[in-house]
């Protein structure tokens, strides 16, 4: 257990293995980033130990995405998340769908200080990129959300320690991603990963883990399937290693766009791919020995719930009654917490116009302090770019949200119309073929304008700059897409895409629609669907199942009607 001032937190801390271990990396790299300085190193040479450090090369600038295990973070850790963005960057960390923290203006030079100063507070960038198992996610409400089965952080954290520079997975056909969730209702997009792990009982009442393999977005999106129905716990760890292994062997090498696990199982069929799964499940299984469940017994301590405390409410729903603004960021930004007297929070870093993802270094200090203060010493970043306080007593919300707004911090829109999941595009990155950031802030602003969101209630809108879908749009209820067409960027939309437990791929919805264009046609989406629902307890998903394409097409494309009629 971590100490911070006289609070004990609950989540895994380094052990003398672990301390030393990122330590020797990082010196490792720091001779690494010196020799590509004095030129010993030649771009081609350097560039993969830079990214086994975590570290691109974006259309600006170096960037440098740190890892954020299964989305946990101490309020230390959050500190010095805002000293690393303002000594070396420009002052603010951009979270992203994977849990991570990028910051896009580092020098090349202060790499090692800054890998330096994530050791010292736990934290590392090791296999936040190459072709080697990602960084581990979760549910951002494990441990917290009343619908737990089981906070699932312990097998996530024990899966992290398994593929970090595990010898036979640094070089897998192409990068690996793992999501857990430790309940039916999937938080984790567990469906859309390489492997997705859901905690699920057996009708002995045994805790065990369903197991979803071969799911992803990107040129070629599917979703996963189900290869086992339940493994338990003492068997998942050597199961896990099963598929990867078989997945090394069997995957492509000769086409990148081919070599994701879900264009193996694809090619070769569940039913062989489980057979060979099963059949290196036996043959590894007897030599894990049970040293990995003594492992997971210990992890599983640094997981301990935290000492939750009994205090009267009255003062909670007084304020609700008192305060519209405050009443309605209970509405949105609050979700059903596991004891009595509390909820988790949702800090929505999503503020209209604002880019989504981005946080200040001071913004990160007031969250760090909202978490020492009122939050148990827990902090969570989601897949959907927000922060989560998972463990606040209803009697400290006033205080909580009178922090937040001052540090502006208290947008309530958790779920909403503007709550937008976008990638950074072709503001940063190199792979893009538009932009997403503005298209997200006009967006969000339009809807400020209208002020209908909360009207229109649940909405997923989700945006990506290229292909590669970064910005999860094929399972957004409204997903965009930006692509360049003969050097102009063009915007397709896909519809009734889900990435909950009924993952679905969305469909497209037709041409696509000019920069100046897609904010206007997103609008006539949005505002139609309200005349379409039932009544407002319909959601957009919801009436886009129940009527299918043909009307929201003719919202999107109301000239080519009129043309039709004629």
């Amino acid at each position: 257990m971590i100490r911070d001032g006289d609070r004990t937190k609950q989540m895994y801390v380094y052990n003398d293995f672990d301390e030393t271990f990122v330590r020797t990396r990082v010196a490792q790299f720091r001779g690494q980033v010196e020799r590509r300085i004095d030129g010993s190193l030649t771009e081609d040479e350097f560039k993969p130990l830079r990214l086994m450090n975590g570290l691109y090369l974006q259309l600006h600038a170096y960037m440098l995405r740190v890892a954020v295990p299964y989305g946990t973070l101490n309020p230390a850790q959050m500190r010095q998340l805002a000293m690393i963005a303002d000594r070396w960057d420009k002052g603010y960390g951009h979270f992203t769908t994977r849990q991570n923290i990028q910051y896009n203006w580092p020098k090349l030079g202060d790499v090692p200080d800054m890998l330096e100063a994530l050791a010292d507070v736990g934290m590392h960038a090791i296999q936040t990129s190459g072709n080697t198992i990602r960084n581990v996610t979760a549910d951002h409400f494990a441990g917290a959300a009343a619908d737990e089965i089981e906070d699932p952080r312990a097998i996530a954290e024990l899966l992290r320690q398994w593929s970090t520079d595990h010898p036979e997975f640094q070089f897998l056909p192409r990068k690996f991603k793992i999501a857990v969730t430790g309940a039916a209702a999937d938080r984790a997009v567990t469906r859309a990963h390489d492997i997705g792990l859901v905690v699920v009982r057996n009708d002995a009442g045994e805790v065990g883990y369903q197991v979803i393999v071969g799911g992803g977005l990107g040129r070629t999106p599917m979703v996963g399937k189900v290869l086992r129905d339940f493994v338990s716990k003492a068997d998942l760890l050597p199961y896990v290693e099963a598929i990867v292994s078989v997945y090394n062997l069997l995957g492509r090498r000769d086409n990148k766009y081919k070599a994701r696990i879900k264009i193996t199982l694809h090619e070769n069929g569940i039913e062989t791919i489980r057979d060979l799964v099963e059949d290196r499940f036996n043959a590894i299984r007897a030599g894990f020995g049970g040293y990995d469940q003594t492992l997971l017994a210990e992890i599983e301590k640094s997981f301990a719930p935290p000492a939750f405390v009994t205090k009267a409410t009255d003062g909670y729903e007084a304020a609700r009654l008192a305060n519209p603004a405050f009443r309605s960021w209970t509405d949105t930004n609050l979700s059903a917490h596991k004891a009595a007297g509390y909820a988790i929070v949702s800090i929505s870093i999503k503020k209209h116009g604002a880019t989504p993802g981005d946080a200040t270094s001071d913004q990160m200090r007031v969250m760090a302090e909202l978490a020492d203060r009122y939050g148990h010493g827990e902090l969570r970043i989601s897949h959907e770019q927000n922060v989560i306080l998972p463990h606040v007593h209803q009697s400290d919300l006033p205080a909580v949200y009178a922090a937040l707004r001052k540090a502006d911090l208290a947008t309530a829109n958790i779920g909403l119309a503007s709550d937008i999941i976008a990638c950074p595009g072709m503001d940063y990155c190199a792979l893009a073929t538009a932009r997403s950031i503005p298209i997200a802030q006009q967006i969000a602003t339009r809807f400020d304008e209208l002020k209908i969101e909360h009207d229109v209630g649940p909405l997923k809108i989700k945006i990506s700059g290229c292909i590669n879908a970064c910005g999860h749009h094929h399972v957004g209820h409204i997903g965009i897409l930006g692509l360049d067409r003969a050097g102009v960027e063009n915007y397709q939309i896909t519809l009734g895409g889900d990435g909950s437990e009924m993952t679905t791929i969305g469909e497209r919805a037709g041409p696509g629609f000019s920069a100046d264009d897609i904010v206007p046609a997103i609008e006539r989406l949005v505002t139609g669907y309200l005349d379409l629902r039932r009544d407002p307890s319909e959601t957009f998903l919801q009436t886009y199942r129940r009527l299918g394409l043909a009307p929201f097409k003719t919202l999107l494309y109301p000239s080519e009607d009129k043309a039709d009629a004629a």
